[in-house]
């Protein structure tokens, strides 16, 4: 206990305020200050030093002041026994005065002496205003000894009951101390603190968090948490004793690969143990790793052999010459390696058949009767090596193939041993999945062999795309893998010198055949259902670069009827195209679709058999082009320089004389800028402009020439054939500049080439051409075979001017000649399989301009008079009778028309 005397004012300053004070002299101004923290309302301990404390029975007549963190009002109400660190609390029986008064409010004190106000002692209250707070003065002594006074905060603020501790305004302002701190019971309260220290609530409350927990106090707090091999039985939720608990982790569940991918675990309470498998070893308590036998022990598998360790176990195969002397099956200490020419010249064949394909017979056969053998890929590539060597393909047998060379190995033909290696070499990569593992993807690769395997499960986000020596093939695995309990596989193959067996001419066609890619093969092997819910694509590429390609052909072998080993005629073994068709195809690759999967190849069939280069061919080419150009110009100068009829609209004409010449001209002259890769690339895109524009200019002339023939129909009285030139001069030349222009943009290198600057054959970039080609090719087919028909009843009132000129043949030509102006023999670049269509198609594409200036010019008597002005001849000296009275079509349709 502190006895604080205190004055608020020095004694000169009471000389000023004499006369004003407001309070009993020596109760605001002369109080003592109690600061006491035991006395709060809240504080119970009696085990404290010098409990009970009995000091309030001394101070009668005494004014004082309670202050500090036992509070600064005494309490209203009655408390209980021991609180306030006496035995009878006193608490005041009346209301605190609210105002500051010369006369203290006066009352009893009372004290629960086993009572409430069992006794009572006179008291007096003061308010000070000044300074807000309450002095007491007792008047009389205390009726019993250890009675005391009990205080409370009347107002809480922060920090009113020291550090760790708090001022309850719901339990009339008494300190008690945060959640999680306590006052000892021996603790007696300072002025610097109320005595709050941490519970320990791990100690104080056994098995606190639970069964297989750690509990850890914190200051104020305290925390849970499993041991180890233990979890909360929610994970996403906090530790809670009772709806929460930890329980057992399984590790064998949880734990991926838990003893190391090579044992057993087993589960136990709060941790788990490792058993080792067969042919591996412990490495630690909780791991197991494979034990290596091949290194283990030198030459495990015999002579001539290859051991290859694997996960548990090891493989054994035989090395290249050599063969297991028990198949395709290795029997450990029964099996050795034998050389391969010593087994076939040890079998005894049956009669008619030889001792290869008997071999090759017998291996078939043990791979049927063991169809869910799962092998290691040194036996499947020795097996199937062996099995290319017997049949007379192997290494020397593709480098036959490769020079030319027909086929000469076991069985009657190339047909009978290719089908039983095929099939040989099916079962063999089926062996090679183990239907237990999934998500396998597996590349093997021998100067013989590459082979692609792929397992997927149904969930998975792979691409299922296998490729073998650059060929490649696209097929969707997930769908299959949904209809097959969730996994499926895929093996994608080549074999080198398959095709000496199976060659082009399996292919049953008149055409000439040439086998052009690998041939490869697709299966799905250990699945049950194997319907293809869309068809596989295969990118097969071409043995060389095609420069003139022919017809080609997706084919599959097909071999129906034969039962291998009986000795029966292959006559139902071919190539064949049912289900495959092509779906793009260059220069370089060809993609192959196929609505099933078996053993495919590309054969490119040609009418005729015509070396790539054909040196007649390009002379004539050469010359026909140069005429034409010859004709061009002369047409281009006729259409510039002379007086034409108001009428004749020649805006067409000129302009596709002008585009035709400049294409012309472009490719005439592409060996000068082949060389220049930058050069070729614009030259490439000025060709196409040209191109795109010349045929448009021929849809322009066709539109025209069937609206002049329309007016004559309808009698109309015609100013000026045509349209107008803005709308022509938009279509002709902006649409090209918009195709090129789009072209260019997708395809920024598309244009150029090896061989002829033009585009190139890429992700169908041709058709930036072909599209606009074929449309107006159509186009100009019906508007000239629409103009013929509706010329019918205008060439039969024609009759009497043809008798006239005697010359209906003149007629006839001007007709032909059109259809060639109007470029509908372009069709014939469509056909170009035989010599036949090519010389066509270059003779007369290339004479567009001859025909043009024959008949818009030639024909033309106005133009006939120009010249014979230029030549300084005389009007009908140099003229033929035939051409004397020749019209132009213009002037035959006008006159028809009058």
């Amino acid at each position: 206990m502190d006895d604080i005397p205190f004055s608020p004012l020095p004694a000169i300053s009471s000389l000023f305020i004499i006369g004003t004070l407001s309070y009993p002299a020596g109760s605001c101004d002369g109080y003592t200050a109690l600061d006491e923290p035991r006395r709060n309302y809240l504080f119970t301990s009696f085990s404290m030093p010098g409990f009970p404390i009995n000091t309030d029975i001394q101070r009668t007549n005494i004014w004082v002041r309670y202050i500090g963190i036992g509070g600064d009002t005494v309490i209203s109400v009655c408390a209980p026994l021991y609180y306030g660190g006496v035995y009878y609390p006193m608490y005041l029986t009346f209301t605190h005065p609210q105002s500051e008064s010369e006369t203290p409010t006066t009352g009893y004190a009372c004290g629960n002496v086993g009572g409430c106000c069992n006794y009572n002692v006179a008291i007096q209250v003061i308010y000070c205003s000044s300074g807000g707070f309450y002095v007491y003065k007792q008047v009389n002594n205390h009726p019993i000894n250890h009675m005391g006074y009990v205080t409370y905060h009347r107002n809480c603020v922060a920090g009113s009951c020291g550090p760790l501790a708090k001022c309850s305004t719901t339990k009339n302002g008494g300190c008690e101390c945060v959640s999680g701190y306590k006052i000892p019971p021996t603790h007696l309260p300072t002025n610097e603190s109320y005595g709050c220290q941490d519970i320990n609530e791990c100690a104080k409350t056994a098995n606190l968090c639970g069964p297989h927990s750690n509990c850890t106090n914190l200051p104020g707090a305290y925390n849970c948490s499993c041991l180890e091999g233990f979890a909360p039985s929610d994970r996403a939720l906090a530790l809670n004793p009772s709806r929460n608990p930890c329980t057992d982790v399984n590790e064998c569940v949880e734990i991926e690969k838990v003893c190391g991918g090579f044992g057993e675990c087993t589960n136990t309470q709060g941790n788990y143990t490792c058993t080792c498998y067969k042919g591996c070893k412990p490495d630690g308590p909780f791991n197991c790793q494979d034990i290596d036998e091949c290194a283990d022990t030198p030459g495990l598998c015999g002579l001539h052999s290859v051991c290859t360790n694997a996960p548990g176990t090891f493989h054994c195969s035989c090395v290249e010459g050599y063969f297991s002397s028990t198949g395709v099956l290795w029997e450990t200490n029964v099996t050795v390696c034998d050389s391969v020419d010593d087994i076939i010249a040890s079998i005894v064949p049956p009669e008619g058949q030889s001792k290869e394909m008997y071999f090759l017979y017998q291996m078939n056969q043990q791979l049927r009767e063991n169809p869910d053998i799962v092998l290691s890929e040194g036996s499947v590539t020795n097996s199937l090596s062996t099995a290319l060597k017997v049949s007379g393909v192997g290494s020397i047998s593709a480098q036959k193939a490769s020079t030319g060379q027909v086929w000469s190995g076991a069985g009657k033909d190339g047909g009978e041993s290719g089908s039983v290696v095929l099939k040989i070499s099916e079962l063999l990569v089926n062996a090679l999945v183990d239907p237990s593992q999934g998500g396998v993807n597996k590349s093997i690769q021998t100067p013989e062999l590459d082979i692609s395997l792929q397992v997927i499960e149904a969930n998975s986000t792979d691409t299922s795309s296998l490729s073998a020596r650059g060929n490649t093939m696209d097929i969707n695995l997930q769908a299959l893998a949904r209809n097959n309990n969730g996994t499926a596989s895929a093996v994608f193959l080549t074999v080198s010198g398959m095709e000496s067996l199976l060659g082009a001419s399996f292919l049953q066609t008149e055409n000439h055949t040439e086998m052009l890619s690998d041939v490869i093969t697709a299966t799905l092997p250990k699945i049950n259902h194997t319907q293809l819910s869309e068809p596989v694509n295969f990118t097969m590429h071409h043995k060389r670069r095609l420069a003139e390609p022919g017809l080609m052909t997706c084919v599959y072998w097909k071999d129906r009827g034969v039962e291998y080993g009986n000795g029966t005629e292959g006559k139902m073994r071919h190539w064949s195209v049912d289900g495959c068709w092509v779906v793009f195809s260059d220069e370089n690759y060809t993609v192959c679709s196929c609505s099933h999967l078996s053993t495919f190849a590309l054969i490119m069939q040609t009418g005729e058999t015509v070396s790539e280069d054909n040196p007649f061919l390009e002379w004539v080419n050469r010359m026909c082009v140069i005429v034409g150009l010859v004709f061009f110009a002369l047409a281009i100068l006729t259409f510039l320089l002379c007086s034409w009829n108001p009428k004749i609209n020649n805006t067409a004409r000129l302009h596709l004389c002008l585009c035709l010449f400049l294409s012309h001209l472009l490719l005439l002259l592409d060996y000068t800028y082949i060389t220049h890769k930058l050069v070729c690339s614009i030259m490439a895109g000025l060709l196409h402009f040209l191109v795109v524009a010349s045929f448009l200019w021929m849809l322009l002339e066709a539109l025209q020439l069937y609206l002049l023939v329309q007016r004559l129909s309808r009698i109309q009285v015609i100013q000026r054939d045509g349209l107008q030139k803005k709308y022509l001069y938009l279509i002709g030349y902006g649409i090209p500049l918009v195709i090129v222009g789009v072209s260019a943009a997708v395809k920024q290198d598309g244009y150029g080439g090896t061989k002829v600057c033009w585009l190139k054959p890429e992700q169908y970039f041709t058709w930036a051409v072909l599209g606009p080609v074929c449309t107006v090719l159509a186009l100009n087919w019906i508007l000239f075979c629409v103009t013929i028909w509706s010329l019918r009843p205008t060439l039969a009132n024609m009759k009497s001017d043809v008798s006239q000129s005697k010359d209906t043949r003149l007629i006839i030509f001007k007709i032909l000649a059109q259809f060639v102006i109007l470029g509908c023999t372009w069709v014939l670049g469509f056909f170009q399989s035989t010599m036949v269509f090519k010389y066509l198609f270059i003779v007369l594409n290339s004479q567009q301009g001859t025909f043009l200036y024959i008949v818009h010019c030639l024909f033309n008597k106005e133009v006939r008079d120009e010249y014979r002005k230029w030549l300084g001849c005389s009007s009908s000296s140099s003229t033929p009778d035939s051409m004397k009275g020749a019209p132009s079509v213009s002037e035959d349709l006008d006159k028809a028309g009058k």
